[in-house]
């Protein structure tokens, strides 16, 4: 936007003092407004109208600086209240595959919120942007699990996975692939301690028994 438009294309702004009197007047019109969002949009166009003078005519910034001022923390606590009145709105939205029930921002999934898929899996935990990012738990339909951190709809970094057989693995996650360091605990006590790489188990992996066997074994 051309700012010096304010000053050719507005006759109520001919000259620096006009447009003074201007913004001190829509000023005291917008602090009585009730719709926020009237009030947002009058509030971004008197801020552009009120830089462009301040640049030109630095002698009177003093002189409005604080009307300026509770201006802007009127728009930031108003872009506030909207936030935390869509994160605090529980809402359910609807999937050919299932429905969410959670926090809702801008028609986004954001915040705590559960996906139930219609197959019986189910992701309980934290959303951003629309996806399943931060902790959470994944329960699958034939009995497992997993808990731990997700970044886009994946198991990501620190997690462990539980079997409906007693089995788990806790360590490192990447690409919802075991990647990284961990420890395999077998349901007879068993429990094996190694690198994964792409899901699979590479260099030294030591298994201590629940006899106190030790073994050791490469891939």
């Amino acid at each position: 936007m051309n700012q010096n438009a304010f000053v050719l294309n507005n006759q109520a702004y001919a000259n620096n003092n006009n447009i003074l009197l201007g913004i001190i007047n829509e000023l005291q019109q917008i602090i009585n407004y009730s719709h926020e969002d009237l009030i947002i949009k009058r509030i971004s166009d008197i801020i552009i109208k009120m830089n462009f003078f301040f640049n030109e005519n630095k002698k009177y910034y003093e002189s409005i600086m604080n009307q300026f001022v509770n201006l802007e923390n009127k728009l930031n606590q108003i872009n506030q209240n909207i936030k935390i009145n869509n994160i605090n709105n529980k809402q359910e939205l609807k999937f050919s595959n299932g429905r969410y029930v959670g926090q809702v921002v801008n028609g986004l999934r954001e915040g705590k919120g559960i996906l139930y898929w219609n197959n019986g899996n189910k992701y309980d935990g934290d959303w951003n942007n629309d996806k399943a990012e931060g902790k959470g738990i994944c329960y699958y339909n034939d009995g497992n699990r997993y808990e731990g951190n997700l970044i886009n709809n994946k198991a990501e970094g620190k997690g462990i996975y539980y079997w409906s057989n007693g089995n788990r693995y806790e360590g490192d996650w990447k690409n919802n692939k075991k990647e990284g360091n961990g420890i395999f605990y077998y349901n007879n006590g068993d429990r094996e301690m190694g690198d994964y790489l792409n899901d699979m188990r590479i260099g030294k992996h030591v298994t201590l028994t629940r006899n106190g066997e030790v073994k050791i074994n490469n891939y």
